[in-house]
């Protein structure tokens, strides 16, 4: 991965499988993980969790990666908080265009709805793609109260 050292990834107990096969991706990459939780797959409320990933994330100037069982929850969580930009990803169009058009710097992912394999290329599309600014610069401006 180009330019990242550090990415943080936050799940309900629907989303830690596919946090943990995430991390373990990402750690072969040599991209070190901050890991707010959840931490099993005993019942959690994203919220929280969700805000903290977020929290960390802009305190580290980097990434997030949120997880739960569709992704829908989590990246409205994430978008409740200021300098946030998540978008729930399910394809690798819906992850080249969050960043390229939308400079999100935080992906969503579906535990329940995403294949393992799947995700993989969806973070890899995600971190590697560049925002293109240009006519896109305004709206994403345009996003924050």
């Amino acid at each position: 991965m180009k330019k990242f050292t550090r990415i943080v990834l936050a799940a309900d107990h629907a989303g830690f499988s596919l946090k943990e096969a995430v991390k373990a991706h990402l750690q072969t990459q040599g991209i070190d993980t901050i890991d707010v939780g959840t931490f099993s797959e005993e019942s959690v409320d994203y919220p929280a969790i969700i805000r903290k990933g977020c929290a960390a994330a802009l305190e580290q100037n980097t990434y997030a990666i949120v997880f739960g069982g569709s992704g829908n929850g989590e990246a409205m969580a994430a978008n409740k908080v200021r300098g946030i930009r998540a978008a729930l990803v399910y394809s690798d169009e819906t992850a080249r265009l969050a960043r390229a058009h939308n400079n999100a710097n935080v992906m969503s992912l579906g535990g329940r709805l995403t294949k393992p394999e799947d995700a993989l290329r969806f973070v890899d599309l995600f971190l590697l793609t560049d925002f293109e600014g240009g006519r896109h610069e305004r709206r994403v401006e345009d996003l924050e109260p």
